[in-house]
């Protein structure tokens, strides 16, 4: 019987102010509502192992300057002041997925996904249209809804992306959402080392026959 793979994921959480990405971390890694009573201003780190199909994933949550990590899954949290925003650049690097998130309960936290999603894949090196993101609406518990299902549904459609109705006070959707961004970012990371393995044969190839002639 083969040994399951073990791999190591980043995935990050970004999204206005208020919105509740420290409460969604706390709900998926400790099955815990965690009332977001101030901004966090300096990281706060979490971790989580999580099995999917044949592998192993670490996924480490993070917030800066409002975040967590966890997993062999990494999972980040960034601020959503935009004062802070310049200094969360380094969460973005090596991430290997992004959760967007806003609150159904307001309407201009819907309206920031435009430029938080620009953001961080203007901080993805190399710009892949495969990166995996993964849309949440947080708070569907609380009946001041301002966003629409079917608003936030027809962005996600737009951009190609999954969507969540999502609630971290009653632990609603908030596993699935998750665990459906890990499997995307698996299923990238595989391919990634597929092609690197494929560039690698051809190159010896190309050598050997060099050598030959």
């Amino acid at each position: 019987m083969n040994p399951r793979k073990k791999m190591d994921l980043k995935l990050i959480i970004v999204g206005a102010l208020g919105v509740g990405k420290t409460s969604l971390l706390h709900q998926y890694v400790h099955k815990t509502f965690y009332e977001e009573y101030q901004t966090t201003l300096g990281a706060s780190i979490l971790s989580k192992v999580i099995i999917l199909d044949d592998t192993t994933l670490k996924l480490q949550l993070a917030s800066r300057p409002h975040g967590v990590a966890a997993l062999p899954l990494q999972i980040w949290d960034t601020g959503g002041q935009e004062r802070f925003r310049s200094m969360v650049s380094t969460f973005y690097k090596g991430s290997d997925g992004c959760i967007l998130a806003f609150d159904v309960t307001d309407l201009e936290s819907f309206k920031a996904l435009d430029v938080w999603r620009d953001d961080v894949l203007a901080k993805i090196i190399p710009v892949e249209q495969s990166y995996p993101m993964v849309v949440l609406g947080n708070k569907i518990d609380l009946e001041d809804r301002k966003v629409p299902p079917e608003m936030a549904q027809g962005w996600c459609e737009e951009k190609e992306m999954p969507y969540f109705e999502v609630s971290a006070k009653n632990d609603i959707n908030v596993g699935q959402a998750f665990e459906t961004l890990a499997r995307r970012a698996l299923s990238r990371y595989r391919g990634i080392l597929e092609n690197h393995l494929a560039d690698s044969i051809k190159l010896t190839a190309s050598q050997a026959e060099s050598r030959c002639c």
